[in-house]
């Protein structure tokens, strides 16, 4: 009797694919195992989501499957049903949803069987060395110790960024080797667990904390409100330390790939455990590795970014995401799913807890934990000697300003740097300047292929788009009027880091953002120098504001107040509330007094005082307040369909008939179509089209029902087109 297979594909249609399974594979098909099919010209490989004796398709129209891949379920059933809820929640395929869940070597094919791992050890020559002999080449020096204290893998020399060729200078010496191992699966963690360093005094609140989250069994979620430097890494710790006795494992999920080594670094000091890093820097076959070590329970605590949701567990026990607020959260190409949405729902079919902390929570997870969805757990005391950080404004209005800086803000950059401390500048630019203005015609060179102006990078010599990539040699003359008197207008960080060095040469300046982060390990270098103390003034963008821990950083200043208090999306107010606290949380974080300053043209706008006044906590919510009188989210839910065409009136006709098929009432409101805040991008015009419901249900409800007839209308195929649904960025 012919056997059939539904399989899930990689393909944006919405629906499975049969296939015939020959003879020979009967005995080896189950539900949730990967095979690889034909599909058109290409053998694509998906996961089998049902088997079956009968087909609606006639027999000879059904393709055989080319071949098995997997002898047991790669996904256990309850990260597999929570690909298939996510799939139905995000209005996209089964097959993408489950191509999400699984690390590109897999997805290509690979064997999910632990290999041989390759380990770096002292050699008897080297055990017997002198150490001062390295004196003169640290990272020499830091490899040997690091190895001297257990070997290491490839996999950690890669995570924690050490140098090829200190190796390389190592190996030749004779005092490092390198040895395969084949793989025996080290669970010893589970009966005896390590701890390598004595855990902190906890303050009141965080041993209250401590305590609740302990006692907690099966599913729930849990809100850590902590203000900046109230020690929520410390409360982490203590709950793993319950978790791991326990014999089960950890999921952490950080926002940024630029915390995970000192999140690794703190945990690996704590805990003599294996660690499993999962980010979008590794290799597939580093990926892999870690998934492998996870999903075999070796590995004890599963580090990553959003992607590691994902992250299969022998032994779950806890979910914890730090900085849940961060944006970084919500994948904003492809399947624009939210990792801490679905964090949340892992917890609900693993029956783990849920641990979401941060110092900004977002409305949507402070209107849960107000209505008491969640465990709402407060830290306002900060973490040791730390004293509360003092804050002012400088209001620049008619002021002159040297390169963005008030004559006010740099003697107060010059007394604490003068007194031996570091010095926090944030610009949320980065680049020489925003635009480049002909000083005699005034034109402003635009993006030919956006509505954006370029970018000037005088150190890479080039002009560059930040929304399509556009890239130009800064030009010699005005494309408006031939003059060659171009300059930069506005402020970026190449800019500022310039002025620094011109007005503080005696004082290190070092600039974070993504232009000097691109190297690999060169962010984890930077951070290094500034533990050091090697750099004085820090000048950078958002990535210098998230979850770091500057202990000798007694200034804060936020230059360019005035452009984040102004824009089209509605989270403009909860964004710059949740910046201001974070950036200004990098002050005074050990036991000197911590200041910050903002420069502003605004110094009486209500929700820059109502800020200050009152701290994010109330700020978020009198927020809160004005998003249920607004009917916005999280009051009521919303949808955005976003289409792009090269001509605006495909992109418009199409989004009309859109909005013909759904419902409007007191209930649900549509608007639009209206053009993007970034009318034209790549050279194409987009549209979009918002749709808010009262309930999720409904929402959820209309949209399957007119989702096959949207994919059926002619004007369909005119233009490209998405669903975002929860979206968090309107641009």
């Amino acid at each position: 009797m012919p056997l059939f297979v539904e399989v899930a594909l990689p393909v944006p249609l919405r629906r499975n694919f049969s296939y015939r399974v020959p003879e020979k594979s009967i005995s080896a098909v189950k539900i949730g195992l990967r095979v690889k099919v034909p599909f058109g010209h290409q053998q694509l490989i998906g996961l089998i989501t049902a088997i079956s004796q009968t087909c609606d398709l006639a027999e000879h129209q059904v393709k055989p499957l080319t071949q098995v891949l997997d002898a047991q379920e790669i996904l256990p059933k309850s990260l597999y049903n929570l690909t298939l809820w996510a799939a139905r929640y995000y209005f996209t395929s089964q097959g993408q949803m489950l191509s999400q869940a699984l690390p590109v070597a897999l997805r290509k094919g690979a064997d999910t069987a632990p290999q041989a791992i390759t380990l770096y050890k002292l050699t008897n020559q080297g055990k017997q060395a002198q150490i001062s002999l390295l004196n003169r080449a640290p990272a020499q020096k830091r490899l040997y110790l690091a190895i001297s204290e257990n070997p290491i893998s490839h996999e950690e020399f890669i995570t924690l960024e050490f140098s090829k060729a200190a190796l390389k200078a190592l190996e030749d010496k004779g005092w490092v080797e390198r040895s395969s191992q084949v793989i025996n699966i080290d669970l010893s963690w589970r009966q005896q667990l390590d701890i390598t360093e004595k855990p902190h005094k906890l303050n009141k609140q965080q041993a209250v904390a401590v305590s609740i989250l302990n006692q907690q069994q099966g599913f729930n979620c849990s809100l850590l409100e902590g203000i900046t430097g109230s020690g929520k890494t410390e409360v982490y710790l203590s709950v793993l330390e319950t978790v791991l006795k326990q014999g089960k494992q950890a999921l952490i999920l950080v926002p940024e790939i630029g915390l995970t080594p000192q999140t690794i670094n703190r945990f690996k000091r704590r805990f003599a455990v294996n660690i499993a890093v999962m980010h979008s820097a590794l290799t597939d076959n580093q990926r892999l590795e870690a998934w492998r070590q996870a999903r075999s329970g070796e590995a004890a605590i599963i580090i990553g970014t959003r992607s590691a949701l994902f992250t299969p567990m022998k032994f779950p026990g806890v979910i914890i995401l730090d900085e849940e607020h961060d944006a970084s959260f919500k994948q904003q190409e492809g399947v624009r799913y939210h990792a801490r949405d679905l964090a949340v729902m892992r917890g609900h079919y693993e029956d783990i807890p849920v641990i979401l902390g941060t110092a900004t929570p977002s409305l949507e997870t402070l209107q849960n934990a107000l209505s008491g969805r969640y465990h709402h757990l407060s830290l306002g005391e900060r973490a040791g000697a730390a004293q509360k950080v003092k804050q002012g404004i400088i209001d620049i209005t008619n002021q002159p300003l040297k390169n963005g800086m008030s004559q006010s803000l740099i003697n107060e950059m010059r007394m604490h740097l003068d007194a031996g401390n570091q010095v926090l500048l944030f610009i949320n630019r980065r680049g020489f300047a925003p635009a480049l203005l002909c000083h005699e015609c005034g034109h402003l060179h635009e993006c030919d292929r956006c509505d954006a102006f370029f970018t000037v990078h005088q150190g890479l010599n080039e002009i560059c788009c930040h929304h399509c990539g556009n890239q130009y040699a800064i030009p010699k003359q005005c494309h408006q009027c031939g003059s060659t008197m171009l300059m930069g207008h506005g402020l970026g960080t190449e800019q500022l880091e310039q002025a620094l060095t011109g007005i503080f040469p005696q004082y290190p300046v070092v600039r974070i953002d993504r232009d000097t982060t691109r190297r690999k390990g060169s962010l984890e270098q930077q951070l290094h120098g500034i533990h050091k103390g090697e750099y004085k003034i820090l000048v950078g963008t958002q990535m210098l504001a998230k979850g770091h821990h500057f202990p000798d950083v007694t200034l804060v200043g936020l230059l360019d107040v005035d452009g984040a208090l102004f824009s089209a999306d509605f989270r403009a107010p909860e964004r710059f509330g949740q910046l201001y606290t974070q950036v200004s949380g990098r002050a005074g974080r050990a036991d000197k007094p911590g200041k910050v300053l903002l420069q502003t043209h605004q110094s009486d706008n209500i929700l820059l005082r109502s800020l200050l006044r009152q701290g994010y906590g109330e700020f978020a919510r009198e927020q809160l307040k004005e998003r249920q009188l607004a009917q916005l989210p999280p009051a009521w839910h919303m949808v955005i369909i976003r289409a792009e065409a090269h001509l605006a009136l495909d992109a418009d006709d199409f989004l009309h008939h859109v909005s013909q098929l759904l419902p409007q009432d007191k209930d649900f409101e549509i608007i639009g179509p209206i053009p993007a805040p970034l009318d034209r991008k790549a050279g194409k015009y987009r549209r979009q089209l918002l749709f808010q419901a009262r309930t999720r249900q409904r929402l959820q409800l209309e949209f399957e029902k007119i989702l096959p007839q949207i994919e059926q209308l002619p004007q369909a195929k005119k233009c490209r087109w998405s669903l975002d649904r929860d979206p968090q960025d309107l641009m």
